[in-house]
């Protein structure tokens, strides 16, 4: 499949996607108790006039790389799906490209649960990305649970920056 012919498939996917959108998340369950080269970005990831590599254009949308999860839930965010679609692109365009997709939870619930809640998010932006053309060799997933808080505050504010999945490229 060339080059031209996957970019239209995940834009198609993109559009097919946003059309059954509403204000809910997709991919994913809700889960009960606790919780290659040096391409300009400009174009295809956004970011207006940048000449460097795209992953490392701050205004473009690879630039996203955490997708944030509700309390309990392992379903993305419908505002997540257009960050997903970009990394999922570029990892269709740059076959040699590599991603180590994290997933976290919050402090609440044990942390069996929580390594698990964790590995659920991580398989279901996993799914999105190869739904949307990225092959399933480029990604691997790993469940850190609670263990790799991104703020360490038992609070509300710091909860919700824990539960994430961090796309974390290992190979451009």
């Amino acid at each position: 499949m060339n080059k031209f012919t996957k970019g239209f498939a995940v834009l198609a996917s993109v559009a097919i996607l946003s059309a059954c959108g509403g204000k809910g998340g997709i991919m994913g369950d809700s889960d009960s108790g606790a919780d290659s080269g040096s391409a300009s970005s400009s174009g295809m990831y956004g970011g207006g006039d940048f000449d460097g590599h795209p992953l490392d254009n701050p205004a473009g949308m690879l630039s996203k790389r955490t997708v944030y999860f509700a309390f309990d839930s392992s379903e993305v965010k419908y505002d997540d799906r257009e960050t997903i679609a970009a990394h999922a692109s570029y990892l269709s365009n740059n076959p040699g490209a590599r991603v180590t997709l994290e997933g976290h939870a919050d402090e609440r619930g044990s942390r069996e649960y929580n390594i698990g809640l964790g590995e659920r998010r991580a398989n279901a932006v996993r799914k999105l990305m190869t739904l949307q053309g990225a092959a399933s060799s480029q990604l691997e997933t790993v469940s850190y649970g609670e263990e790799r808080p991104a703020d360490s505050d038992h609070n509300e504010s710091a909860w919700s920056k824990n539960r994430r999945v961090e796309i974390i490229y290992t190979r451009r």
